[in-house]
């Protein structure tokens, strides 16, 4: 069975006719249209499913999804996520990594400091973020830190068969 990977999440239902919002993850936001075929999972089980429209609304985006006519039908898909399979990504190249590689990760400082593990990325503008959620014993008592992913000035290497990224970041930072 292939992987599959959350690339987005439907949100709140828009209007009667079956139109839902939708929180994409993709860097793009609209690129998500290009992944097919999307699936959801029920049971343990993945469904494909089939766009029939969409468009941009406001800020944000909104999908009609094939055999979703009605607000009832499209009320029990909110918060489902979608995902497709892993190799229907593009690759990236050497330097670049999806957000879900890295979460995970163990953090370690040039000195062999240990911050934790990431647990989630978050996107400022001006550069993407590392939440490292720090380890029971932390000796700054720091639960958690935000160090910038910021190339060569902050991250220092990524090795993810080992799961380690090494950080130029003082621990009582």
């Amino acid at each position: 069975m292939k992987e599959q990977i959350v690339i987005a999440r439907l949100g709140a239902v828009y209007g009667i006719k079956g139109w839902l919002k939708i929180h994409s993850f993709t860097d793009v936001a609209g690129s998500i249209f290009d992944y097919q075929p999307w699936l959801m999972e029920q049971k343990g089980q993945f469904k494909e499913l089939t766009i029939s429209n969409w468009r941009r609304h406001n800020k944000g985006l909104l999908v009609k999804l094939e055999g979703i006519d009605q607000r009832e039908q499209a009320e029990l898909l909110t918060g489902v996520e979608i995902s497709v399979h892993k190799d229907q990504l593009p690759d990236l190249q050497d330097g670049d990594y999806y957000w879900r590689d890295l979460i995970g990760c163990s953090v370690k400082n040039t000195s062999n400091y240990d911050f934790g593990q990431v647990t989630q990325m978050m996107e400022t503008g001006s550069n993407d973020v590392l939440m490292v959620k720090a380890n029971l014993n932390d000796a700054f008592g720091k639960k958690e830190r935000l160090i910038p992913f910021i190339e060569e000035q902050v991250i220092q290497s990524v090795d993810l068969e080992t799961r380690t990224i090494t950080v130029d970041w003082d621990p009582g930072f």
